[in-house]
């Protein structure tokens, strides 16, 4: 598909009539994406025996090395070209050449665990108390080594394949040591990317994909406001922290409903205030700590000022210091950009068929290192789904949860998918 084509695409999409083409041309590519799961279907046995393994045995950011070793052991039997560990303690960096010249397209798959505990108690479950796979790494990894033993066995494309097994997507700043620390992209300039993630409410055998922001900004604030301790009995004799930190608190809270447009999405939560360690002592200090997420880059960046002149002005207010300051990881606004989310929606359709493709799934206030790569490389970030399944109350178990688990049955369509992707731009050479 070149370009125009997918502009053609893209257009469709924003009028909202997409349909499956009767052309010879997507009757070929349809049977040809067929032909793609057929084959991975055949290998299920062995996806789902890796999966378990890693399911069982998990690894939290940037101590993925068990991991990270079993990656590179099945990437060497699959004879792709070159494996990479150079990057971020514990990446791994797949190369497999297609048959012709064309772009370098990279794919990338997270490794990392949670630290919880998971409650599962099926035979595969956590054999490390307090880590588990529970937002279905376990499963990224896996569909992406799943992708790259058949593009590596039949290389029917045109350029280079960059698999990016990739360390610390939770919280740890694994994109971020990659992309902006140590300059991945010099020495893999990539001409596009694409990276998926498991959807617990989304039924089984669909994708859902849009161009433009989905996943949230995230900065972490953390508040201090320095006080006077004294005896709570004396209170003019000490200045009170926790005072300061409910206005400030309240403040955020008018910040946000008065100066910001309520059509925006935007979340500024405090999550946290510490002060005090008896009761009849004022205390000397207070800490606050939140989140702010948002899906533009202008307002994350003039509502971070906002919230600086905030704490700052109400501190004085009460004649005390009061500073905020931003937590060392926080990511950007997560945007696919709209020919590469057209392709992915185009390969997606010819896959499981144009009523399988949701095109309409909203923006997230979660957000995603993914992003990094994003704002340096046209790509897309989409949504594969997992099923939903709930507990025995019947609430349903989402993402992060002590019971969550990939689905296994999704792992085929999801390589192929993968696949796809990449023998898509030998038809736009």
């Amino acid at each position: 598909m070149n370009e125009g084509e997918r502009r053609g695409v893209l257009a469709d999409i924003q009028e909202g009539n997409i349909q499956e083409e009767d052309s010879q041309a997507h009757c070929v590519k349809r049977h040809r994406a067929q032909a793609i799961l057929q084959e991975i279907e055949g290998w299920q046995e062995e996806a789902r025996a890796i999966r378990h393994a890693f399911h069982q045995h998990p690894e939290l950011g940037f101590e993925e090395s068990a991991t990270s070793a079993k990656v590179v052991e099945l990437l060497t039997a699959y004879g792709v070209d070159k494996i990479d560990l150079s990057f971020a303690k514990t990446a791994v960096i797949a190369t497999i050449a297609g048959r012709y010249e064309g772009p370098m397209i990279g794919l990338r798959a997270d490794m990392d665990a949670l630290p919880i505990v998971e409650q599962n108690q099926f035979t595969y479950r956590s054999e490390y108390p307090g880590i588990m796979h529970a937002c279905g790494h376990d499963g990224h990894t896996t569909m992406l080594l799943m992708a790259a033993k058949y593009l590596a066995k039949y290389r029917n494309f045109a350029g280079t394949a960059i698999l990016i097994f990739q360390p610390a997507e939770e919280g740890r700043g694994g994109a971020e040591q990659l992309v902006v620390k140590e300059n991945f992209l010099a020495r893999y300039p990539l001409d596009a990317i694409y990276a998926m993630h498991n959807w617990p409410t989304l039924p089984a055998g669909t994708f859902a994909i849009k161009p433009g922001s989905i996943m949230a900004s995230s900065d972490r604030i953390f508040i201090t406001i320095k006080g006077q301790s004294g005896h709570a009995g004396l209170p003019q004799l000490t200045q009170d922290p926790l005072l300061v930190a409910t206005h400030i608190y309240q403040g955020i809270q008018g910040l946000v409903a008065r100066t910001v447009d309520p059509l925006s999405p935007l979340v500024v939560a405090i999550t946290q205030i510490h002060g005090g360690e008896t009761t009849n002592a004022i205390a000397g200090s207070a800490e606050m700590a939140g989140t702010i997420r948002t899906h533009d880059e202008k307002l994350r960046h003039k509502i971070i000022a906002q919230l600086h002149l905030l704490v700052e002005s109400m501190g004085r207010a009460f004649g005390m210091e009061a500073t905020m300051r931003l937590g060392p990881i926080s990511h950007p606004v997560t945007v696919s950009s709209e020919l590469e989310a057209a392709r992915a929606i185009s390969v997606a359709t010819e896959l499981v068929g144009a009523d399988q493709v949701k095109l309409d799934i909203e923006q997230q206030m979660t957000s995603e290192d993914f992003a990094f790569y994003l704002e340096r490389v046209p790509g897309c970030y989409l949504f594969i789904g997992n099923g939903t399944v709930a507990t025995e109350a019947g609430a349903p178990i989402g993402l992060h949860h002590s019971h969550y688990d990939f689905n296994d049955d999704i792992t085929p369509l999801g390589a192929s998918f993968l696949v796809g992707l990449v023998e898509s731009y030998l038809s736009s050479k």
